[in-house]
């Protein structure tokens, strides 16, 4: 096991944020993750994959352990659907692709996603109308002090809007090191009625879109509206939609009649974040190296040179100014490391 000493953590986030990890080893087997997770010397663990969905704002005084786990599998398969299993370390986006070549449906709508699939289920991303939790079975993970594998279901999980048990209650106790999908391979379920993918399939002339060329669809949107990370560094959406109450929703269209709005199944409606934070006039906004993105007020960018502490200073300055204009709290979608 090759463990490294202060190593820059520029290349391992997708905000391209300059810390250092004061010690830094790569798991590629199960193996090693239970040897690394039993190392006396290294008492203070924090665990890094794709980095897509951190702003790290200080050096990480501890053994940074990147978990680049790969492989995909098929645990069971007939004739309508299959079941795969994902190695945490495997890229979301190329998964999508992977899946997409073999005519497995239901993670078109969440192509072009940064990150591993390892944290795909700690954050339930999603987009277009379809989270992960609609096509996942379980997730595999190891106790970081039993050192054993342990299965959670998607009961287990408690999914939620951008939610999971792993950001609550046992958060820092497991690593997740593989996930296991469910997926269609014939008579799919499109979704195509969410953002602009159904304006962007008629540009297309396309009558009766397929599993690709909704992918395709989605990653034109995505892209002509989210920087690539490997151009400008961001971690996506920064902050993630509010949900409020009927009562404070009526309150709130009371004097904002043209917002945009989704009415939810329990009654309590969602806010697009990117809309408050571009009112508050912050779209476009910039401050020394740390700014908001011209093209969707949602997601802040590092320019090259910024800080995480200064991306983060911004953040904190945009909840500001929403809550005091609209008496709407929004909270970080990211994972800010303090």
């Amino acid at each position: 096991m090759n463990i490294l000493e202060n190593i820059s953590l520029k290349a391992y986030n997708t905000f391209g944020i300059d810390v250092k990890a004061k010690s830094f080893v790569e798991i590629t087997s199960l193996l090693q993750l239970q040897k690394a997770l039993q190392l006396s010397a290294y008492p203070e663990r924090f665990v890094i994959s794709g980095g897509s969905n951190m702003l790290l704002t200080k050096d990480i005084d501890a053994l940074v352990m990147y978990i680049n786990l790969k492989g995909i599998s098929i645990v069971e398969e007939d004739e309508n659907s299959i079941i795969i299993k994902v190695m945490a370390g495997e890229n979301w986006h190329e998964l999508v692709l992977w899946c997409l070549e073999r005519g497995y449906g239901g993670l078109e709508n969440l192509s072009l996603i940064p990150g591993n699939t390892g944290t795909a289920p700690i954050q339930n991303i999603g987009a277009y109308g379809v989270e992960i939790k609609d096509v996942f079975v379980a997730c595999e993970a190891m106790d970081v002090e039993s050192l054993e594998l342990i299965e959670f279901s998607k009961e287990d999980c408690k999914f939620g809007y951008r939610d999971s048990i792993f950001k609550k209650e046992v958060k820092g106790k497991y690593i997740i090191t593989s996930v296991a999908l469910k997926l269609t391979k014939r008579d799919h379920k499109l979704l195509t009625f969410y953002g602009a993918i159904e304006s962007q399939l008629q540009r297309k002339e396309i009558v009766y879109p397929t599993i690709t060329d909704i992918s395709d669809a989605v990653i034109v949107i995505r892209k002509s509206k989210l920087p690539d990370p490997k151009e400008l560094g961001n971690s996506g959406s920064f902050f993630k939609n509010p949900i409020i109450s009927k009562k404070t929703f009526k309150v709130f269209q009371k004097k904002n009649p043209e917002a945009p709005f989704y009415e939810l199944e329990d009654g309590n409606y969602k806010i697009p974040a990117g809309w408050l934070i571009e009112q508050c006039g912050f779209k476009g906004e910039r401050i020394g190296d740390a700014g908001v993105h011209e093209k969707q007020a949602l997601v802040l960018v590092n320019y090259g040179g910024a800080t995480g502490k200064e991306i983060w200073e911004l953040a904190l300055k945009i909840q500001s100014e929403v809550r005091n204009t609209f008496q709407i709290e929004i909270s970080p979608e990211v994972n800010v490391i303090k």
